[in-house]
């Protein structure tokens, strides 16, 4: 035979290898569908397994198939060079495939000092495991043999490797870990000639290997994470790497992003490819390693997950999850995100099922979660004070913006309004506003089902501007309006009240023997604020008037009510609101305008009337416009 050093390589014919060695093939090695015709010399004084498989033949011509061999047949010819004494050439991107190799054909050093196996191992831990970017490009590499490398530890001294440069400050490294660029390591130290200045470059970023992990599989991106968890990674450096993964392979949540993102950085040194993600498995996968924090971007992203949890249909236990990390921080949420459309044969156009389990969620959440640090990733924090009262207003909102659904039924709109607790509403301006867009989008309904859906209002929470509103809005049931009307005076009567009472305090006598003259006098003669004397005095006697008109208006409620009680009384009690006001004395418009409610008309001396006349009679200050529809 002739000796390897005579060997000038390797020659391809079709699916057949040859050696050229000068001398006849006596060994074909079949891996795949590929046949190397070689030498039994060479290979049996480096191959343990080819060595037993010639020692149980005795045929001189042998042919051995080597079945599940690591790496195929590119990775056995770089060993089969080995075995020949030829130069191979180990790098990140096939040292995972030529260490199994090497360990599929018993390469030990038992059959010959410095074998493939130790000289794998030493690349490893030598020129792998201590360089980011090496260790990127093995994990990367590792996935067709993954069994095997996870049995060789291969696998999981990678990851510790770059779970525990993640976790450690860039700078305390004086070799640039990746080749981002000539002149700056990650850390953002300036470089000359591969040495490390120690000098700065401003604007160094804590996300710097954002980029990187994100070419990594879905399971060797979660088996990375779970390692950098357990080294004690910040949160909002886990919840941002987590984030951007899921952005780069689910396009749909970059709109539901408004923070600073990794910037991405493809180098041609480095030179990744993408790896094929199974969007349903990573959703899955993203929720459980999801952290139990919460903030504004945060929320914002939970919800675009959800959204697209739901077009991808993926499973109950993921949805129910990602639903109950929502609702834990929904006084974050904003209203676009919380617009969820319907996936389901629903005909209504929102899922409002959704919403009103994650306001369940949001109400039965008896731990708050921490928030991030403001100073990552825009993961901002939101004040703890009146979460409740921020998620009511958000859900009114939302109530007002769905409302104009057509298939939207009245029990929805009832139920969601009260899935939040009484409290959490001081006004119920929002409620009203809501209702009133879901009875204008909604005519056909009835006088019940109107009346049902205004008892989730509580009247006494209106503002006076809400009060105006409402008075004079035709679409709600006439029942209400004189609701409205009532408590509408009882503001109007304890406002002035406590008004008046201001001004009996600043014009009480200082002493008693103090003249009210002779105390102006001493203001005038002291500050020379004489035209506020004058003008106090004349706001003084408008409240009297205004307080004999408020007399009249108790006087005509009391009316109302008596009357309202005695037609209900008679047979034909409520069949007509126009028969209740002719009743009453007043005149209803017939139909109603879009752009301005109806407005009751009054004749002669009527509760309307009075109504009317003691509003054109307020202060300026009661005359505002109230704008809740557009």
């Amino acid at each position: 035979m002739a000796p390897a050093g005579k060997v000038t390589g390797f020659r391809k014919e079709g699916n057949d290898w040859f050696c050229n060695a000068g001398l006849p093939s006596d060994i074909s090695i079949l891996v795949d569908d590929f046949n190397f015709h070689l030498h039994k010399f060479p290979l049996v004084a480096k191959c343990g397994k080819i060595a037993h498989i010639c020692e149980e033949s005795l045929e001189k011509a042998l042919t051995a198939s080597l079945d599940d061999f690591p790496g195929g047949p590119d990775t056995f010819l770089l060993a089969a060079k080995f075995c020949y004494g030829m130069r191979m050439e180990l790098t990140p991107r096939n040292i995972v495939a030529v260490y199994c190799a090497a360990d599929y054909l018993e390469m030990t050093e038992e059959y010959g000092e410095g074998n493939l196996l130790s000289k794998s191992e030493n690349f490893l831990h030598k020129n792998v495991i201590c360089n980011w970017k090496d260790c990127i490009l093995a994990l990367q590499s590792s996935d067709p043999v993954m069994q095997r490398a996870e049995r060789l530890q291969i696998v999981n001294k990678c990851l510790n490797a770059l779970s525990t440069m993640a976790c450690t400050d860039p700078n305390l490294f004086g070799w640039p870990m990746m080749m981002y660029g000539s002149l700056q390591s990650p850390g953002g130290s300036i470089l000359w000639n591969g040495i490390n200045t120690g000098a700065r470059i401003p604007g160094t970023e804590s996300d710097w290997w954002f980029e990187d992990i994100s070419y990594l599989s879905v399971g060797l991106f979660e088996r990375l994470i779970i390692a950098m968890k357990t080294k004690g990674i910040r949160p909002e450096s886990h919840a941002g790497a987590i984030m951007y993964y899921a952005r780069k392979y689910l396009p749909g949540l970059a709109r539901w992003h408004c923070g600073q993102s990794g910037k991405a950085r493809t180098v041609a040194s480095f030179s990744l490819t993408p790896a094929a993600v199974d969007q349903r498995v990573l959703i899955e996968t993203i929720e459980k390693l999801l952290p139990e924090k919460k903030g504004k971007s945060f929320c914002r992203f939970l919800l675009g997950l959800l959204r697209t949890a739901l077009i991808l249909d993926v499973n109950q236990t993921c949805r129910d999850s990602l639903e109950r990390k929502i609702g834990m921080q929904l006084e974050l949420a904003t209203l676009d995100s919380l617009l969820i459309p319907t996936y389901s044969d629903s005909n209504a156009l929102y899922d409002t099922d959704c919403v009103q389990r994650i306001i369940g969620h949001f109400t039965s959440s008896e731990s708050r979660l921490a928030s991030f640090s403001p100073l990552s990733l825009d993961l901002e924090t939101s004040p703890s004070s009146q979460p409740l009262q921020k998620a009511a207003k958000l859900i009114d909102n939302y109530i007002a913006e769905v409302a104009s659904d057509v298939n939207l039924k009245p029990k929805k709109i009832r139920s969601l309004a009260e899935a939040l607790p009484d409290s959490s509403r001081s006004l119920h301006d929002g409620l009203y506003r809501a209702l009133d867009i879901y009875f204008k989008s909604h005519p056909w309904l009835s006088e019940k089902e109107r009346e049902e859906l205004c008892n989730i209002i509580d009247y006494q929470k209106l503002s006076i501007d809400a009060c105006v509103h409402a008075s004079q809005n035709g679409r709600l049931p006439i029942r209400v309006i004189l609701q409205v009307l009532f408590f509408e005076q009882m503001q109007l009567r304890t406002a002035l009240a406590s008004c008046l009472h201001v001004l009996d305090t600043e014009s009480a006598p200082g002493g008693p023997g103090t003249d009210p003259t002779d105390m102006a006098g001493q203001i005038v003669q002291r500050d020379g604020w004489a035209s506020v004397v004058r003008e106090n005095q004349v706001l003084k006697v408008d409240m009297e008037n205004m307080r004999s008109r408020v007399g009249e208006l108790e006087e005509e409620v009391t009316k109302i009510k008596q009357e309202m009680k005695r037609v209900t009384k008679s047979h034909s009690s409520l069949s007509s609101p126009h028969l209740v006001s002719r009743k009453i004395g007043c005149n209803l418009l017939p139909g109603s305008v879009d752009a301005q409610p109806d407005v009751v008309n009054s004749t002669g001396h009527t509760p309307r009337a009075s109504v009317e006349k003691a509003r054109s009679s307020r202060p300026s200050w009661h005359r505002r416009s109230f704008s809740f529809l557009g």
